[in-house]
């Protein structure tokens, strides 16, 4: 049925869900996982002061350590069961452009992600990456929640 499912994690508990959901499926189906991590871009709004290279390289390195640490636990977490891993950083990107960019580029056959259920303001302002995710794909989505 499905091959090659990407799992997107934020390195939250509810990624770790999705990470969980998407490895315990991988397995039972035979599939192959590609977990994505994407960092923010940094704000260009920013006063230059704070947007001089020093920073943004400590901003870069730091995304980069992070992303590192939570793709490596999600490997862990699926070869301890025996399922294939490739891990994938998107950095400078918005969560559900790299995670559309890493499926298309992985020929990934199926997306599972989390969604943080903000309603209200909190979804107006920080948007539902989730949301963002079910409206742009053509391949089928599990929201874990």
């Amino acid at each position: 049925m499905y091959r090659n499912i990407l799992i997107a994690t934020d390195g939250s508990a509810l990624g770790d869900k999705s990470v969980s959901t998407g490895v315990t499926l991988a397995k039972h189906l035979g599939a192959t996982v590609t977990v994505v991590y994407v960092t923010e871009p940094w704000a260009t709004d920013f006063p230059p002061e704070l947007t001089k290279e020093p920073f943004w390289v400590k901003y870069n390195d730091a995304c980069a350590a992070r992303a590192a640490t939570i793709l490596d636990a999600a490997a862990q977490r699926a070869a301890d069961v025996g399922v294939a891993c490739a891990v994938r950083h998107v950095p400078n990107n918005y969560p559900a452009d790299g995670i559309l960019e890493a499926a298309d580029a992985c020929g990934c056959d199926l997306i599972i992600m989390s969604s943080h259920g903000r309603r209200g303001i909190a979804r107006f302002v920080m948007g539902s990456q989730a949301q963002e995710v079910l409206v742009r794909t053509k391949l089928p989505v599990l929201i874990c929640r």
